[in-house]
């Protein structure tokens, strides 16, 4: 059998697969990132990427990475969280190291690709995913081909303005989407929530180390499972947020399905159903017009290296 192989690039580590055709990741191979990024990160891609050729016909290599590459999917046009890699043509570099034909992708598309051919999205021809972290990265899925834009840089989800001179983003602008629908947004939720009830916020707060501080996603989404009030209500404004940016976002792209990724997904349905409704509050010509399905990502990490890998087929 003939292989592809993914690879994703991550702030913490470089994971690789080898891919069939099914979207099956039948042997896996990581590093470390290197901090410094720059060729010492090429290198690992390509140490991940050799380990894991020696022991099959692998066809065709994708690699899955944060940041703007370009339209003939060669170069990294920018990287705003890997040092060393702006203007970088990845693929001439890591081609002569590795020696099989490369294809490089935008980390949220590869994750979009793999959830609509393998994961949540199977069988729907226009989807459009949102991978929901530190910020908002996103793909979109058009008469069953992935949509990257002009310039290659589509689906960058997060940097849509939502308020007027609002929170001031990484990217330079103000009031991004994913300054408030974000797992950065959902700690900002929660501390305002505790700081305008803090005797309610004693059970949330002992979970860390007794400040708002100290809080993380995970302690906030074990508060929610339990019930938590405070807890509960940022979340729900997190889902108010998430889900009059998806009603906007419909009425633009009319996705069938909307699948949601990344790891504030793990709060599951405390997350999904108020969006769920605030999609229905908040979307134009109501009634009228209709309403994507919204679902969870089933691929989790493996998203992006099976999509790059299933990519790197076409």
């Amino acid at each position: 059998m003939v292989y592809s192989l993914g690879v994703d690039v991550g702030g913490t580590k470089v994971l690789g697969g080898v891919v069939d055709e099914d979207g099956s990741v039948v042997a896996r191979a990581r590093r470390d990132t290197p901090r410094q990024g720059g060729a010492d990160l090429t290198q690992a891609i390509a140490d991940v990427a050799i380990e894991l050729k020696s022991g099959f016909n692998i066809a065709t290599v994708g690699i899955s990475a944060a940041g703007f590459v370009s339209s003939d999917r060669k170069t990294m046009l920018a990287t705003p969280n890997i040092a060393g890699w702006n203007g970088v043509n990845l693929d001439a570099e890591l081609s002569a190291l590795i020696g099989l034909p490369l294809v490089i992708e935008n980390d949220a598309n590869a994750a979009a690709w793999g959830e609509a051919r393998f994961g949540a999205g199977m069988g729907e021809d226009h989807l459009m995913m949102l991978t929901i972290g530190t910020g908002i990265g996103g793909g979109i899925v058009v008469d069953g081909e992935l949509y990257r834009g002009a310039f290659g840089i589509a689906a960058e989800f997060g940097h849509m303005r939502v308020v007027p001179e609002g929170h001031l983003c990484g990217c330079g602008s103000r009031g991004c989407f994913e300054q408030y629908a974000s797992g950065n947004a959902l700690l900002r939720h929660t501390r305002e929530a505790v700081n305008g009830s803090p005797e309610m916020a004693r059970n949330l707060l002992s979970r860390g180390d007794g400040t708002v501080a100290g809080l993380t996603g995970n302690h906030i989404t074990e508060a929610a499972r339990e019930g938590d009030a405070v807890a509960l209500a940022a979340f729900n404004t997190t889902a108010q947020w998430l889900g009059a940016g998806i009603a906007s976002l419909s009425v633009l792209l009319d996705p069938a399905c909307v699948v949601i990724g990344g790891g504030v997904i793990a709060a599951g349905e405390i997350l999904l159903a108020p969006t769920r409704a605030a999609v229905e509050r908040y979307m134009p010509f109501a009634g009228k017009h209709p309403s994507p399905t919204i679902i969870a990502a089933k691929l989790g990490n493996e998203a992006g290296l099976v999509g790059v890998a299933d990519l790197a087929r076409r």
